[in-house]
């Protein structure tokens, strides 16, 4: 009976999704990789995706270990800067490479983490760096930020290759790895759209021409050949970086706010002036490290975290490299590899730890490639760029809207996080005009997270390729077919006819 349940399923009614092991419809997976050209221009892509983390760290963190306001201070930021990141990348390349042969064997880059950065300001603000020298009040800072590192690294090398943390993940099921997965991406929110708009001129274009190129044009020039959706980051960064340089050298921002000029401007990031044409980053460059019992401890808790969050990370990038869920013991030994990844970190001193790129297992869901071979490709990218320092400091220097753009879509970022914080922090919306009436239509839809959701997600799902009838599928779409008419199932009158046969005079269509 309806009323009791649901009638057993007919023969023509559509039957739902089968489980599958791997991620269906991958171009390339995890051990079949793409021909060589195409691999090395993916390997570039990924390059391009993680410098975003590994540029807005070290700029949020070194100068504040110098601190001094001077000419000669700021030169010295500028190049040490550089420097910072350049070890950045040279580690990340490293670590990337050992995850592929020995940690988890996945496509996963293994970058630096925000997870990091709070630990690494509370070093910074400590008030025993009272030297008033800013060459040796930084070194002094990044020593002390090495030692916690390498005692930090401690805890995921030991729960990793102990089996320990193998143990845990024996429990994990889908139902607790979907918050798991998704929060590694969507706990970075301030990253995405908040980053757009402090160059909106900028950051808005490259967006939009993001979307288009991997959800429309894939589809509509040469469909099946796969060049715009796989290549989308490239295409898309390239317009929008011309784009941003002919602003910069028109005299758009000349006058500007210094905020302004730094967000949009591409000749401001004195990257290219900090670096040297040749430099090999070596372990204790900046000296030998220090040690804190407290910083070390926070740094652990911060490393704790990061496994955690690199755990989902890790989940994702199977799923989205078509390889089989991950056997515990192969996690932990992922989990391991990445402490080595940490305690190389410290070694170096790059200033923060490492943990797996969300950004790039959002990378290989747009491209649907998830070969090992294409990002141990970025991984020699990561290291060939980051010894020609010159060469990285021109990709390095790409404007920060841009980057966010493609954090909003690689982490599905929406619009409603600036706009609330930009209302909480200066008390009125985003759109601020004499007409208050004005300022609401526009502020009290766009600060709602299910309005702008919800509209986003029914626009997509109805421009998109819709005509294709596995997608129609993958939407559900014909789950509802059948009951898009009141009277084409008969379960509808009894559930929702109503009372005192006023259905005859409030007819339902």
């Amino acid at each position: 009976m309806a009323g009791g349940g649901a009638p057993a399923p007919k023969a023509d009614e559509p039957a739902p999704h089968p489980p599958k092991d791997q991620l269906p419809n991958v171009s390339y997976c995890i051990t079949s990789p793409p021909p060589w050209p195409e691999a090395i221009l993916l390997g570039f892509q990924h390059y391009l995706v993680m410098l975003g983390t590994t540029v807005i760290i070290p700029t949020a963190l070194v100068p504040q270990m110098g601190r001094r306001k001077s000419l000669y201070t700021r030169v010295f930021i500028q190049e040490e800067k550089a420097k910072v990141i350049q070890t950045l990348l040279f580690v990340a390349g490293l670590n990337t490479l050992l995850q592929t042969w020995f940690g988890t064997r996945l496509p996963a880059v293994i970058g630096g983490s925000y997870t990091f950065v709070a630990p690494t300001i509370s070093i910074i603000l400590s008030g025993r760096w009272s030297d008033p020298d800013p060459v040796s009040r930084f070194k002094k800072i990044m020593r002390a930020t090495q030692g916690a590192l390498i005692v930090a690294s401690t805890i995921q090398i030991v729960l990793g290759f102990s089996g320990l943390w193998r143990n845990v993940a024996r429990f994990l099921s889908p139902l607790s790895a979907v918050p798991l997965v998704a929060l590694a991406g969507f706990g970075l929110y301030e990253f995405g759209f908040p980053g757009v708009a402090k160059c909106v001129e900028i950051g808005l274009p490259m967006l939009i021409i993001l979307v288009i190129f991997s959800q429309y044009l894939a589809h509509l020039i040469r469909p099946g050949k796969n060049i715009f959706d796989r290549f989308a980051v490239i295409f898309s960064v390239v317009i929008v970086w011309i784009y941003a340089h002919l602003l910069t050298v028109g005299g758009a921002y000349n006058g500007k706010a210094p905020k302004t000029q730094t967000s949009c401007r591409t000749d401001r990031a004195g990257l290219i002036d900090g670096a040297p044409w040749i430099r090999v980053p070596y372990p204790f460059q900046w000296g030998a490290p220090s040690f804190d019992a407290g910083e070390a401890f926070a740094m652990m808790m911060a490393a704790f975290v990061a496994l955690v969050e690199s755990t989902g990370g890790f989940i994702a990038v199977s799923r989205y490299a078509s390889a089989t869920p991950l056997p515990p013991s192969i996690l932990s030994r992922g989990i391991g590899w990445q402490g080595v990844a940490i305690l190389l970190s410290g070694l170096f001193g790059t200033g923060n730890g490492s943990s797996v790129s969300i950004e790039n297992a959002g990378l290989l869901a747009l491209t649907r490639v998830g070969s090992r071979r294409v990002v141990q490709i970025s991984a020699g990218f990561m290291l060939f760029f980051s010894v020609l320092g010159k060469f990285g400091a021109v990709f390095a220097s790409i404007p920060a809207p841009i980057v966010a753009a493609l954090y909003c879509l690689f982490f599905a970022y929406v619009v409603p996080q600036y706009f609330n914080e930009y209302t909480a922090i200066n008390g009125y919306g985003p759109v601020h005009t004499s007409g208050r009436w004005f300022n609401d239509i526009i502020n009290v839809p766009f600060s709602s997270e299910a309005f702008v959701a919800g509209i986003l997600a029914y626009f997509l799902d109805n421009t998109m390729h819709k005509k294709d009838s596995g997608i129609r599928k993958d939407r559900g779409k014909h789950w509802w077919d059948k009951f898009r008419s009141f009277k084409t199932d008969t379960r509808s009158e009894e559930f929702y006819s109503l009372p005192f046969n006023l259905n005859k005079y409030f007819p339902s269509v």
